[in-house]
């Protein structure tokens, strides 16, 4: 009988100083197949979920003790708001044809707003964005700079969670060759065209280099809050729209030797 062998995959683990201390086995959740169609769909989902459906009241313009007089009064037969004195003409009427009416066509919530999916294709999506991360085409083709002595995934040693300063997290960028993306979103700032520039998203800012550690209170999170398009999240904290931002996947993504565990236990 002939026995299968199966490799699982390795990658490096870089230390703070930029020397290779090691090696850590990957989860399986990187070897999910790459599904741009539903990391988009599951974006689109993610987004339309924080739309708030406005429109009015459905009885507005309808409480009233407007009342037509009939015919043979020489009058139009538009209803009137009865009063003390002679009916006031339109005034009030729930016919949207006349000054103070109703509104003829209010916004209504017949309009699904929401792209709804299911829970297991948002999870498929969300395991796949995450194993875009290790792929360096799809990590190219959105756009980030990566040199050649950069392998995919990138794996930190847990020594990164105590930077607190910007200054040592910049040079920790600088010895792993990660500095050439930073630059890149900060020099592509841009202020957007049009209205938006006056309602509260003037500037355009490109995505960088995302950070995952298992803690998310770390002290990195204060250090990486200075560099443009750097985030930093806990591993529990990953959705779709952070490792897919608009749903082009393939971020490029920096895991510590904690979070890459503790997605084994996510993703068994």
């Amino acid at each position: 009988m002939s026995s299968e062998v199966t490799t699982k995959r390795v990658a490096k683990v870089i230390g703070v100083d930029g020397s290779i201390k090691g090696e850590i086995e990957l989860p399986a959740v990187f070897e999910t197949d790459l599904r741009p169609d539903l990391i988009r769909r599951a974006v689109i989902s993610s987004q339309t979920a924080r739309i708030v459906p406005r429109t009015t009241d459905y009885y507005a313009g309808k409480r009233t003790s407007a009342e037509s007089l009939g015919v043979g009064l020489d009058l139009a037969r538009v209803p009137r708001v009865k009063g003390e004195h002679n009916p006031a003409s339109g005034a009030g009427a729930f016919v949207p044809n006349v000054v103070g009416g109703r509104l003829a066509f209010p916004p209504s919530l017949e309009k699904k707003y929401h792209e709804r999916i299911n829970e297991k294709e948002r999870r498929l999506a969300l395991m796949s964005a995450i194993a875009a991360t290790s792929d360096p085409e799809a990590v190219i083709e959105r756009g980030h700079v990566i040199t050649t002595d950069v392998s995919l995934p990138i794996v930190v040693s847990d020594e990164i969670k105590d930077l607190k300063k910007a200054a040592d997290l910049r040079g920790f960028l600088e010895r792993t060759s990660l500095i050439y993306d930073v630059v890149r979103a900060k020099e592509g700032v841009r202020e957007r065209s049009g209205k938006g520039k006056r309602r509260g998203r003037r500037w355009i800012k490109p995505k960088s280099l995302l950070i995952v550690v298992d803690d998310p209170d770390a002290p990195i999170r204060l250090a990486s809050r200075n560099f443009t398009g750097v985030e930093c999240v806990g591993v529990t904290e990953l959705n779709v729209e952070r490792l897919a931002p608009g749903g082009h996947p393939g971020r490029l993504t920096l895991w510590t030797e904690s979070a890459i565990k503790r997605l084994s236990e996510i993703y068994p």
